[in-house]
């Protein structure tokens, strides 16, 4: 059981929006699961497939919160664009920052959702695209666990993304 107080997820999330200190590091699964739920209104599968893309995108460019900026394509198959949400809490991209945005174009055939993220200062960029197949299993997951059981899922799902080195 977590016993931290319960406004310290929005305590060390402003804290890391500063800057000061990596959110991809601090956040434990408990507090990712309040986070996640705050900005999009519950947490499905899709929330933490964000979160992870977002830690790996940050270990990747080597970067701080607020350093990347995200294009997110997403596909008419995935329900909404709440892979785009978990991105933004893990990274502090943000609309209102201009530094993640939706593209008006679609993800290319097969791919539920792709997105683009560079490092605003050294223009290093990873492509993460996650396929059509993995729709399947994250419903069964949203249908059958608990918030915390589809964190834990997601985050040791073997194949879920592909990277590649952006130009």
């Amino acid at each position: 059981m977590n016993k931290r107080h319960p406004f310290t997820a929005i305590i060390i999330a402003a804290i890391a929006a500063t800057g000061a200190l990596s959110a991809a590091a601090q956040q434990t699964p408990e507090e990712w699961i309040t986070l996640g739920r705050r900005v999009h209104g519950g947490f499905g599968t899709f929330i933490p497939v964000g979160i992870r893309i977002g830690q790996d995108a940050m270990k990747r460019l080597e970067a701080n919160p607020r350093d990347l900026t995200v294009t997110y394509y997403d596909s008419d198959k995935a329900p909404c664009a709440c892979v785009a949400d978990g991105i933004m809490i893990a990274t502090n991209a943000s609309p209102g920052q201009r530094s993640l945005a939706i593209s008006p174009d679609k993800a290319p055939e097969g791919v539920m959702a792709m997105a683009v993220i560079r490092h605003k200062r050294t223009g290093k960029a990873v492509r993460y695209t996650v396929a059509d197949k993995w729709l399947l299993q994250l419903a069964q997951w949203n249908k059958t666990l608990d918030e915390r059981g589809r964190y834990d899922e997601v985050m040791k799902a073997d194949g879920l993304f592909e990277v590649n080195e952006e130009k």
